[in-house]
């Protein structure tokens, strides 16, 4: 008797011409539900409808449709139990040898805006993790598919091991069966939950040479079922990402999105930026960005927010550099790019999407916050001192407001011509870390803009960046002693300019 195949899907890519192959090449029989069996037939294959087999029709508007004895007991049959196949033969069910599902698109249907309730739950599979659930637990007999990915690498088992999958195979198989389910319940529960519960899972990607040390075993997931972030990147050259690379890489991501109008460029060091710049060109911000301190820019993370180009490579290439990622990469560019084969050039269209929540654990659980993504509006930013802002000072104050952001507290950056001068990030005092941030600026500091992520509780510090020469200070405010501060300001003929929000990151 030929074999059987179950054949129900919500993702249609690729389900044809699986199903042509198990028809032609290994002699399957088909059975399919809903839209899947009208797809085969509009493809001129043999198909027998679930509703035929069973001889139950689909009810409730397709909400019933697998969940029968004669499905379930063909999935669930173990062929080693003689008491399993008595079952069949009386209930007259053939075993099944093959079950390709996948599910409703509820994560994509919550995703659009306005989705009520009632349609977020329609979206909610039933019949669909029910046998995913069951030919997972019965791989011992059977194989499960739940990615278009797995078709071509199923169809090659059978061509190399005599029409039979191998049990690897059906047991690696069913791992991601149960995988693809638990995500599915994860987004389902978080959606419904309104906070009461957090929970989140994830498809291991791969294992990673170590963590942030060597004695630390460190693994890459992917969240949901599509591949987005980094795990949709394409990794034209060098060795495989590390978790630092790929921590470092985040951090440059989350300052380059904040610039999508003007060519930008960023730089990180231990997920601190030790340049970032705008520019005319995508080459020119670079170049502006690794100046700001090439010193410590020698093995830094790159982040452009414009293709690289031949112009931009040939820069890239005059230093060594862990990674560099952009939006795309042109063909001479790459051909640039290869004479340094060891640097790590990485490619994601998308550089302004991230998570919504960050994670931390912490003993005993975890953290959840969402992610600091508000959009600076300088309408709602509070001159305070006498002195006004030019258009220019408005933009430079926008610019080293948006990099302070992305630099661990306590956070101060220096800036001029839309340029990192100093950083002074993750000091335990905020007085230490503007004079780290002057210290580096230097004499560049004279008429440079100063930002803080956190207010100043005392003057000493406006006092010490209007003496390295700083003109132009922007802060979020809210101390108890604003006016001390706006007071040293005005004495010294300084801008100052308080946001109303404040940014630490620790």
């Amino acid at each position: 008797m030929a074999r059987l195949a179950l054949l129900s899907v919500s993702n249609k890519t690729g389900i044809i011409d699986l199903a042509r192959s198990l028809v032609e090449e290994f002699d399957f029989d088909l059975i399919s539900s809903g839209g899947t069996a009208q797809a085969l037939k509009d493809a001129g294959l043999p198909v027998t409808k679930v509703a035929d087999y069973t001889g139950s029709p689909e009810i409730l508007g397709g909400r019933v449709k697998t969940l029968h004895p004669r499905i379930h007991g063909g999935i669930l049959a173990r062929r080693d139990v003689p008491e399993d196949i008595t079952d069949l033969e009386n209930n007259q069910i053939r075993p099944i040898d093959l079950v390709v599902v996948n599910l409703y698109p509820f994560e994509e249907t919550i995703a659009k805006p306005g989705v009520t309730l009632l349609e977020a739950v329609e979206q909610i599979d039933i019949g669909g993790p029910a046998m995913l659930r069951a030919s997972s637990k019965n791989f011992a007999h059977l194989a499960v598919l739940c990615d278009p990915a797995q078709y071509d690498e199923y169809l090659q088992e059978l061509r190399q091991n005599n029409g039979v999958a191998s049990l690897e195979f059906r047991q690696k198989a069913a791992l991601k069966g149960f995988s693809h389910t638990a995500s599915y319940d994860q987004a389902i529960a978080s959606y419904l939950s309104e906070a009461q519960q957090y929970t989140f899972s994830g498809t291991q990607l791969q294992s990673l040479r170590y963590g942030e040390n060597p004695h630390q075993p460190a693994t890459w997931y992917q969240t949901g079922t599509t591949p987005t972030g980094w795990a949709a990147a394409t990794k034209l050259q060098g060795k495989e990402l590390s978790y630092n690379n790929l921590v470092d890489l985040e951090a440059a991501r989350r300052i380059i999105a904040e610039f999508t109008d003007t060519p930008a460029a960023t730089i990180i060091k231990h997920t601190n930026p030790c340049g970032t710049a705008l520019g005319s060109t995508i080459s020119e911000a670079y170049q502006k960005a690794f100046n700001a301190d090439s010193t410590s820019a020698f093995g830094g993370i790159v982040a452009l927010n414009r293709p690289i180009d031949a112009a931009t490579a040939s820069e890239l290439t005059k230093t060594f550099l862990e990674c560099v990622v952009a939006p795309s990469c042109d063909a001479e560019a790459q051909e640039i790019l290869a004479k340094k084969s060891n640097v790590r050039v990485l490619t994601l269209a998308d550089l302004s999407s991230g998570p919504q929540d960050t994670v931390k654990a912490i003993a005993g659980g975890f953290l959840v916050q969402t992610s600091d993504d508000i959009i600076a509006d300088t309408s709602q930013w509070q001159v305070v001192t006498e002195r006004q802002p030019t258009e220019s000072e408005l933009a430079e104050l926008l610019f080293a407001w948006k990099v302070c952001k992305h630099v661990k507290s306590n956070a101060i950056v220096v800036t001029s011509d839309r340029t990192t001068l100093g950083v002074g990030a993750g000091q335990m005092n905020r007085v230490g870390s503007v004079k780290i941030a002057l210290e580096q600026a230097g004499e560049k500091a004279k008429g440079a803009t100063l930002a803080s992520d956190g207010f100043f509780p005392f003057d000493d510090s406006v006092k010490t960046a209007a003496a390295a020469g700083i003109t132009a200070v922007v802060q979020p405010g809210g101390s108890l002693r604003d006016k001390d501060s706006i007071k040293a300001a005005n004495e010294l003929g300084l801008l100052m300019v308080l946001t109303g929000v404040r940014h630490f990151l620790h």
